[in-house]
């Protein structure tokens, strides 16, 4: 099987290495990978901000570069969610239907594909530490993916996953959301620190990047110890 990766903006700016690592378990786990250089933005900040007819440019151009893929992976529910529920909303021309279809039932966030198209919640990383995961809202909400980062964290050897409360209530980010609205946003952010703090864990794991740089500068802004981890990073650097 090959495997075409479809990289987010803040994977891409911020956090390389959750690409880089995602590059390292798909590997392992024994497809080939490869990176389509002309991919762009999905326009989901365009779409979230009302600005449609940009974002179909960008959904367009995506089935342009990922037309021929495979398969298409992504280290992002929300990205994710954006080609996969967003898309169909705003391509309504009849003549990519086909196409559409096609590459939508193509595209996966990483942990749903590991555990639900490869089979394999184990991916051989060893990361002795206590953790909790914060459920990303288009991850769960649209894409409907609970178990499967919860089947690869429990089977990292030395790992304990503490459940938070309310582990599933948004971090307060929301793209333009926390620039538009940055009192509610960061009394979000708090509300979701204080459930990650009761649970004494030495770091706070998600699959969305955005929610990671949410909490983890709230965190850091009070010098709080607990670090954000990416889940790809979590998995991939401990192999």
């Amino acid at each position: 099987m090959n495997v075409s990766l479809f990289i987010p903006c803040l994977v891409d700016q911020f956090f390389p290495s959750v690409g880089i690592n995602l590059v390292r378990i798909l590997r392992k786990a024994g497809v080939s990978v490869d990176y389509p250089q002309e991919q762009t933005c999905c326009g989901q900040p365009a779409f979230n901000s009302g600005y449609h007819e940009e974002a179909t440019q960008l959904a367009r151009r995506f089935l342009e570069v990922f037309g021929d893929a495979e398969t298409i992976v992504s280290p992002s529910g929300s990205c994710t969610s954006m080609v996969k529920v967003f898309y169909p909303e705003i391509l309504q021309d009849p003549g990519l239907r086909q196409q559409l279809q096609e590459v939508t039932s193509r595209t996966y966030e990483f942990s749903d594909f590991l555990v639900n198209v490869m089979g394999i919640n184990d991916v051989g990383a060893t990361f002795p530490h206590r953790v909790t995961y914060h459920d990303a809202c288009h991850l769960l909400r649209e894409l409907r993916v609970h178990r499967a980062p919860r089947e690869l964290i429990r089977h990292v050897r030395g790992i304990e996953l503490v459940e938070m409360e309310n582990s599933d209530a948004c971090c307060g980010f929301g793209g333009t959301f926390s620039v538009k609205f940055p009192e509610i946003s960061t009394a979000m952010a708090q509300d979701k620190s204080a459930a990650i703090l009761k649970t004494e864990a030495e770091y706070v794991v998600a699959n969305d990047s955005s929610c990671l740089m949410q909490i983890g500068g709230y965190l850091s802004r009070r010098n709080l110890p607990i670090k954000p981890l990416h889940l790809a990073d979590l998995l991939g650097e401990n192999l």
